[in-house]
Order: structure tokens, then C-alpha cells, then sequence
């Protein structure tokens, strides 16, 4: 029997340490209690290092506590939103792990137009987007980030934002360069109807990396907003240079950069959103905290140009059933070696009661991966299906079963199918 194990280069307490901070902040803000639940997962995997030879099956039991809390609006304001789990494999085939994904944001009115701001982001994430996401090729990412925003009104039109902010990423893995950055904001706003507005922003960026690079980064964009009965539309356009310095050379890049935001309600039972960024960036910025479906490959170099688009679309219906469909897509364009990767995708959910106490639910979804450096190509498939018992307003049970297979027209080692069955039970506290 083969065991996964992979080096940690922190301790598990320090790793969480501003996990703990977010709730100790959020208790500071409560206005109203917690939102929280425990539960208990039991995954059975008939390939669950989801490898393509020497297939090994195992069961993982997971215990996991989720917790949720908005403040009422106020001087201080926060949200949190968090989930802590600690994942046994009863075969060791892996070690056991522990799952953390959570994020806190807060702000604090000082004085009149003077906001002081905190947030953190925490989760797990790849390191190499080319492998499957097993706990040997993961690792927490967290982002925290502070300051200052101060708003100046000229006129009854125009608006001047001034920021400042201090953001930290930290990697638990050994490979993964942790970064201090330094973030300058200037952006004037001015209103030119009750719906429609346009501006200037600049933007002013420097990190350094514990690997000793220093990577500087000016940006330059025009800024619009629109907003209509049922649709807002919001973006900007703009142009980006970005030099990094390692080892006495200096590396020099610039591009076209911008970012657009479309929502649009339908009628009642029908939405429709579009989100799209193109960024001159590196691998510890929150780039992929803004792209749930996004991932920077961090086996690559640090400087990347990216280029993402996600669009979905959310339906209700008569019978209480709802449909979600998802499409992205995102470039990633590596500098320093010039290698690329794309990926597309879509996936779609179903839900619906079947009867009084009892929902089903379904999921498809398929990704297309391609690697320019490799010149290949491979194709992902998820499917899943499964029904949720209510109990009572407080106690769930849920079964699930599903499919994962993965296919590549040139790297045999990619392939994998596996199968797996889910039952778990949840608590909520009221």
C-alpha cells in the first residue's frame, strides 16, 4: 500500500492563526449571533488519489463546522464566513488533513469620510494546476489585508477616493514564495446622471517576495458605472506596467488591462451575471480569490498576465425546484518562460423538492484543459447526483454518488476515472 505524505513548512496552528483572528475581530463587531453548524461526511473513492495506474480505494470521514455572520449596518460593519474540517482516511493512504476556507471582511468608520478596512481570505488552493486536487497537491493560502480609505467631496458631483493598504500572503507549502505588499489608491469620480458616472483611477503596487524579488507594478484606467431598472453595468480600462527585480536584473512588462461587471435581473425568477478581468499580476496576489473557478499554477514562475471570464445564470421555478449554470473561461500567460494555459469550462446545477422533507439534486460539469508549453490537451468530466433528508428545522441527512473522469491526448499519467458515494449528517443551531 502506498501513503501519501507531503512536508509542511509551518505548523498547523500558525497556519490558521488569522483564521482565528477574523472570528476574534468578528466577535468585537456581533450585533447578532452566529450562524453555525457541525457535521459529518463519509466519502467512500474507488481511485481516491484519483491517480491513472495502481488505483487505490479508501474512506474518508470528515467532521466540519461552518459558521456565518453579518453585522446589522453601522459604524462598524463585518461579514464572516467560514468553514474548519479535519478529514480521517481509514486506509492511510493519505495523512490526515485538515480543510479551512474562510473569509472576513470589516470596515470601521473613524472619522467623517474616514474608513479604516480589514479583510482575510483563507483556503485551499493547487499547486499545480495540471494535477488533481488531492491533499499531496494542495496548500492554505491565506491573504490578509488593512488600511485606510479616506473620501473627499468636491462638489455635489465628484468624489475623490484616497487608500492605502498593507496585504500579507502567506503559503503553507515549503515551495510557495509568501509576499508583503504596498497598495496606493487615487481614483476620482464624477457623476454625470442620476444612473451614470465615469473616472479616473491609479493604482500603485509593490511587493516583496521572501524569495528576494521585487516586483513594482503602476496602472492607469479610465472607470465607468451604469445602472439601469434591472441591469448594472460597471468597469475599466486601462494600461499596466509591471518591472521585477531578482538577483541585480530587472525584468520589464506592461499591457492593456481592465476588468467589466454585468448584472442583470430578468424577471423575479431569473437572473444573469457576467464578470471579466484582464490583470498584470504575480502568483501571491488575490487574483484567484476573485475567480472562485480560477487557479494560478504555482509550480510556474511568479509574473503572469491573466485573463479571466465568468458568466452564469440563476432560474427559479413554480415547484420550487432552481437551475444555476456556470460558464469560465481564463488564459494564463506565465512571463518569465512563456508558457500558457487555458482552460474552459461549464457546469450546471438542479435542485428540487420531491417530497414534503425530501430535495434532489444534480451536477454536471466539463472542463477543457490546454498547455501551449506541452502542446496537449485534456478534457474533465464531473457528474452527481443525490437527495437531502430534512429531519426537522436543525437535522439533515444527505447521500450522494458521483463520477469524476479526467482524459489527455498525450500525458497518460493526467488519466484517471473515479467513482465515490457520499453520506453525511448536519447540524444547525438556531
Amino acid at each position: 500500500m502506498v501513503r501519501f505524505t507531503r512536508s509542511r513548512k509551518i505548523p498547523l496552528v500558525a497556519s490558521l492563526s488569522s483564521g482565528f483572528g477574523i472570528v476574534l475581530i468578528s466577535s468585537q463587531l456581533l450585533a447578532e449571533p452566529l450562524r453555525l453548524s457541525v457535521g459529518m461526511d463519509n466519502r467512500y473513492s474507488d481511485n481516491v488519489g484519483q491517480a491513472s495506474t495502481n488505483e487505490q480505494s479508501d474512506l474518508e470521514t470528515r467532521l466540519n463546522v461552518r459558521a456565518e455572520h453579518r453585522t446589522d449596518p453601522g459604524r462598524c460593519n463585518s461579514y464572516l464566513s467560514a468553514n474548519l474540517g479535519y478529514g480521517y482516511f481509514h486506509s492511510n493512504t493519505f495523512d490526515p488533513e485538515v480543510y479551512t476556507n474562510g473569509s472576513f471582511a470589516g470596515d470601521c468608520e473613524l472619522a467623517e469620510r474616514l474608513v479604516w478596512q480589514v479583510s482575510d481570505d483563507l483556503r485551499q488552493v493547487n499547486q499545480n494546476s495540471r494535477n488533481p486536487s488531492t491533499p499531496e497537491n494542495t496548500t492554505r493560502k491565506n491573504i490578509f489585508r488593512t488600511g485606510p480609505r479616506y473620501s473627499l467631496e468636491l462638489g455635489e458631483v465628484d468624489t475623490v477616493d484616497l487608500s492605502a493598504q498593507y496585504e500579507r500572503t502567506d503559503f503553507e507549502g515549503q515551495d510557495e514564495p509568501d509576499s508583503d505588499r504596498v497598495i496606493g489608491i487615487v481614483a476620482w469620480n464624477h457623476l454625470f446622471s442620476e444612473t451614470l458616472s465615469g473616472g479616473v483611477r491609479v493604482d500603485t503596487n509593490r511587493a516583496e517576495l521572501d524569495t528576494g524579488e521585487e516586483i513594482d507594478r503602476n496602472t492607469v484606467s479610465l472607470t465607468f458605472g451604469q445602472g439601469w431598472v434591472a441591469t448594472h453595468l460597471s468597469g475599466s480600462i486601462g494600461y499596466s506596467e509591471l518591472e521585477r527585480t531578482f538577483n541585480g536584473e530587472t525584468q520589464e512588462n506592461d499591457a492593456i488591462v481592465g476588468d467589466l461587471m454585468l448584472r442583470r435581473e430578468i424577471n423575479p425568477t431569473a437572473d444573469v451575471y457576467v464578470q471579466a478581468s484582464r490583470e498584470l499580476t504575480d502568483t501571491t496576489s488575490d487574483f484567484d480569490t476573485r475567480f472562485d473557478d480560477f487557479e494560478f499554477n504555482l509550480q510556474e514562475t511568479t509574473i503572469v498576465e491573466v485573463t479571466a471570464l465568468n458568466a452564469g445564470i440563476n432560474k427559479l421555478f413554480s415547484d420550487a425546484g432552481s437551475l444555476n449554470v456556470v460558464f469560465n473561461a481564463s488564459r494564463s500567460d506565465y512571463l518569465q518562460t512563456n508558457n500558457k494555459e487555458d482552460v474552459l469550462g461549464v457546469s450546471t446545477r438542479y435542485s428540487r423538492p420531491v417530497v414534503e422533507q425530501l430535495s434532489f439534486s444534480a451536477g454536471a460539469g466539463y472542463s477543457f484543459f490546454r498547455y501551449e508549453d506541452e502542446g496537449t490537451e485534456d478534457d474533465l468530466l464531473r457528474l452527481d447526483m443525490g437527495l437531502i433528508y430534512q429531519l426537522n428545522r436543525q437535522l439533515n441527512l444527505t447521500g450522494r454518488i458521483g463520477r469524476n473522469q479526467r482524459t489527455s491526448d498525450d500525458v497518460p499519467n493526467r488519466e484517471y476515472t473515479e467513482n465515490w458515494l457520499l453520506i453525511g449528517v448536519n447540524y444547525r443551531f438556531l
